[in-house]
């Protein structure tokens, strides 16, 4: 796209989005349950173009990760249209009370959720991300400029094409929807800081970090998503190997995928070779340090291990003498994303719950489970671990932001006799029923 059009259409884009913000919940819910509607009934187009993807990617010798997030086949549908018919069923975050306070006699201050404005969105390999943002960004209010990887053009190109099919008879139509096609947009959108509000980069480490340095606008995200799991002395055998089992393979590409294992040295012995036989199945590479190498047959880990990413069969395990090890660890190691422990113990358990500092913190059970759609949020824009706004699956209650109303009647400060009385929050007088 022309660049002197491009950022026209952005700038346009701020109008549109401002007349979305004033939709009823009933207009926008509506729009998502015809944009869910008209996805399946266009699903044979939407396959044919991921197969052009497809077979684009492998005569391009893409890495099995990106093919394996690449595919948008009929289960993907599924998932993506449920998270908007979800999404379609969850409150209305526009309008929501926040706080609400009578000041003194009949001056009223509340404080109300709203959306954050235009939203950047640059993403790779993921078609099905495409229709998460902007699910939650029609349901929030928010404008939306999209640029995915030019491994999906296709995909990408068609699911917009019927997105902005199935919103042609709405009043607000689809001008808040913007999709980039090409890199030089992407250097476009870095520098637009007076019109768009917030970036959300999904992708490999690399990618996000180069957005995050170079950029003014505001990023939601994470660089990287090194997941542990630590196993206490104290646990259930079978549970461990379950869920060990289910974070490292039931889809390693992923950010949430656990990449190192931290086994307390009580349990090793018995441990460790149960999960070596468990792995076998998945072909998975397992990369132990020196004691992990005397029980089980591995390859040997370098501290290198310990701080990598691997979306892949790959596994890196250590031997820890104690929790506070293990706690030090992660604490050293980890990106904030999710970790998790098994242990039968409770304090332990609540103690790891507490001390460890990550946006998902879990207890028995698979750090797969660190996701939007999972959680109830009906999808997520992206994953956020650092302590600014949103932080873990960020869904709709994170695209929002709010702003004080103050209702009174000829006040003025001199004359004020404040009295601070809280209200509940269950009823605003100043926000129009509907918003």
């Amino acid at each position: 796209m022309d660049n002197a059009k491009f950022k026209a259409q952005v700038y346009a884009l701020k109008n549109a989005q401002r007349r979305l913000a004033t939709l009823s919940l009933q207009e926008r819910n509506k729009m998502l349950l015809t944009i869910s509607e008209t996805l399946q009934a266009e699903a044979s187009k939407i396959f044919r173009a991921n197969q052009k993807d497809l077979k684009r990617a492998k005569s391009e010798n893409l890495s099995p990760v990106l093919q394996k997030r690449l595919l948008f086949d009929e289960d993907k549908l599924q998932d993506a249209c449920e998270g908007i018919t979800q999404v379609a069923s969850l409150p209305d975050p526009v309008g929501k009370v926040q706080e609400r306070r009578l000041l003194a006699e009949g001056l009223l201050l509340e404080r109300v959720a709203v959306p954050i404005g235009v939203i950047g969105m640059i993403f790779e390999s993921r078609p099905d991300a495409l229709i998460q943002i902007i699910a939650l960004c029609l349901k929030s209010g928010n404008g939306i400029v999209l640029k995915g990887g030019s491994e999906a053009r296709e995909s990408n190109a068609v699911l917009v094409e019927i997105i902005r099919q199935a919103l042609q008879d709405f009043s607000a139509g689809s001008g808040w929807i913007v999709h980039m096609e090409s890199r030089e947009d992407v250097q476009t959108i870095l520098k637009l800081d007076d019109v768009i509000d917030l970036l959300i980069p999904r992708g490999s480490n690399v990618f996000v970090r180069y957005i995050m340095d170079n950029t003014k606008i505001p990023v939601l995200g994470h660089a990287d998503g090194l997941c542990a799991i630590y196993v206490d002395e104290e646990y259930d055998l079978e549970l461990a190997l379950k869920v060990t089992v289910d974070a490292k393979c039931q889809y390693p590409a992923v950010c949430n995928a656990v990449e190192t294992l931290l086994v307390h040295k009580n349990i090793a012995q018995e441990f460790l070779p149960r999960l070596k036989e468990a792995l076998a199945p998945y072909s998975v590479e397992i990369r132990g340090e020196d004691r992990v190498g005397k029980i089980i047959e591995c390859k040997v880990a370098v501290e290198e291990d310990f701080e990598t990413e691997f979306l892949d069969y790959i596994l890196a395990i250590k031997i820890v003498d104690s929790y506070q090890e293990a706690v030090d660890h992660i604490t050293r190691y980890g990106s904030h994303h999710t970790d998790a422990i098994i242990s039968s113990n409770e304090a332990t358990a609540k103690r790891f719950l507490r001390e460890v500092d990550s946006a998902d913190v879990f207890w028995n059970c698979s750090t797969r489970f660190a996701d939007g759609f999972r959680y109830g949020l009906g999808a997520e824009v992206g994953i956020g671990t650092q302590r600014i706004h949103a932080r873990g699956p960020v869904g709709l209650n994170g695209l929002v932001t709010s702003k004080w109303l103050l209702a009174g009647q000829g006040h003025t400060v001199g004359n004020v006799s404040f009295n601070h009385i809280d209200l509940p929050l269950d009823k605003s007088e100043l926000w129009s029923e509907g918003q």
